[in-house]
């Protein structure tokens, strides 16, 4: 047996009722939480924590994260959702070797348990082959976190890779369903009429797994797609639409009446032209939420800015609204408690998983996260501890990670993570593709046009400088 006591901690449960405890200890023992309470008895041997002036909470979940991209971390700060799909599906995507799926799967996996995201979805859609495949379950299986593969490749039709032999064959080899390892299948619906995503979905229903799919992408996957998942009863409760952000209310309604939940990725939605964030519509159609980051080659890969950004995205539409009927808003809908939930029960339940993960509660997995910073003046006073974990704290607080009663991560230190060797492995990545690319290529894509932008006439300038005379002439408004 081994196990680890939390001492003395302020203790988010994410339970049904939300339950917080002050001065509370979480006792793990092997992969479980045992129990939760007062001055609990540590078992012999028992690895003791500290939690004193710490929060002690579930691990966050993350329900798309294109892990395979992090390689690249902020190569596209300045793209579009267009440059995105021009690099990655037409021109260099392609690129990728199995070792590079490999190298970026693993320090995205490190930089999510860094984050206190112990659950992650690796939404593949890099994998050209199933030598690619193989290479991201090695990557995954080679970091003490919990993962969900989401198999899908760019580069082919879904209804053309699922459909080979050499898929089923991986399938059967690697995917086991072992709680560290989960498996969907990840591929769009573009709203043709003929609708060759069907062979996809009837693989999927076939092999029991759950689709998860962009949805509501201005320009690129619309109502129609929608509307032909439901017709063909292809919407399950098991399948999430990752943004879902420019659907009609029809299209919400199927969502609902189905069962399917949202992953929000807001820093995705705000800055790549997906749409704006929906989490004001989900909430008027009562869509479950999960929250997810999307790629590293953009955002931060961590929960906290999700949180931050999903507030103030959904508050900001919510007083721009106001403002424009001439009405002030007093009290905003969304909250930091629910943002809480959707970063932790949220994604248990979207992934069904609600019974395991995303809340601590006896019985359940032992997936947990210690928020503690003695050398941060951040850290106190912990007044609203939702709060405090949505808009204060960030990936430099989180003290300690235990996945599956394994500690990962412990006074602020990743435990066996030999980041020399993920660095490495990056290097070449990165080397590979610029050589490949070459040097010209590599740094137009990184660095794409600016549009041009026309200042507006000033009626209200009385002075203009006169470069003939070199000196200031003074006029009035016209």
């Amino acid at each position: 047996m081994t196990a680890v006591l939390f001492r003395n901690g302020l203790v988010l449960t994410m339970d049904d009722a939300h339950t917080i405890l002050t001065g509370a200890d979480v006792l793990i023992v092997d992969d479980r939480i045992a129990e939760i309470g007062v001055g609990l008895t540590a078992p012999e041997g028992a690895q003791e924590i500290d939690a004193t002036g710490g929060i002690i909470m579930p691990g966050m979940v993350d329900t798309h994260r294109h892990m395979w991209q992090t390689a690249m971390r902020g190569y596209g700060a300045d793209w579009t959702l267009t440059q995105y799909f021009v690099w990655y599906y037409l021109e260099s995507g392609k690129h990728f070797r199995p070792e590079d799926i490999h190298a970026g799967n693993v320090l995205a996996a490190w930089e999510a348990l860094d984050a206190g995201v112990t659950t992650t979805v690796d939404w593949s859609h890099g994998l050209q082959t199933t030598q690619h495949a193989d290479a991201a379950v090695d990557a995954l299986q080679s970091v003490p976190g919990r993962f969900v593969l989401a198999y899908g490749n760019i580069q082919q039709g879904p209804w053309q890779w699922s459909a080979a032999p050499e898929f089923r064959d991986f399938v059967n080899r690697r995917i086991t369903g072992s709680d560290m390892l989960g498996f969907q299948m990840a591929f769009d619906v573009t709203g043709d009429p003929t609708f060759p995503e069907k062979a996809a979905f009837e693989v999927a229903r076939d092999l029991g797994v759950p689709v998860t799919t962009h949805a509501g992408v201005w320009g690129a996957t619309n109502d129609d797609g929608i509307r032909l998942m439901h017709e063909h009863g292809f919407m399950t409760p098991q399948t999430i639409y990752v943004h879902a952000a420019t659907l009609t209310h029809d299209s919400y309604h199927r969502i609902a009446a189905t069962g399917g939940s949202v992953s929000v990725s807001t820093e995705s939605e705000q800055s790549a032209g997906q749409g704006y964030p929906p989490t004001w519509t989900l909430r008027d159609h009562e869509i479950p939420v999960s929250l997810s980051m999307d790629t590293s080659v953009w955002w931060s890969g961590d929960l906290f800015s999700a949180m931050r950004t999903t507030l103030g995205a959904d508050r900001s539409r919510e007083h721009l609204q106001a403002h424009e009927r001439a009405e002030t808003v007093t009290h905003v809908h969304l909250r930091a408690e629910q943002v809480v939930d959707w970063a932790t029960r949220g994604g248990g339940r979207a992934l069904g998983l609600d019974d395991k993960i995303g809340s601590l509660e006896p019985g359940k997995k032992a997936d947990v996260v210690l928020l503690k910073n003695d050398a941060s003046p951040v850290m106190f006073p912990i007044l609203n501890p939702y709060g405090h974990v949505a808009f204060q704290a960030q990936r430099g607080d989180v003290h300690t990670v235990v996945v599956d009663g394994r500690v990962v991560k412990h006074e602020h230190r990743l435990v066996g993570a030999d980041l020399a060797k993920v660095r490495a492995d990056v290097e070449q990545t990165v080397e590979y593709l610029v050589d490949t690319m070459g040097r010209e290529a590599w740094a137009k894509g990184m660095n794409p046009d600016v549009p041009e932008t026309k200042v507006m006439d000033n009626p209200y300038t009385y002075t203009e400088w006169d470069a003939g005379s070199a000196q200031w002439k003074h006029g009035t408004a016209d």
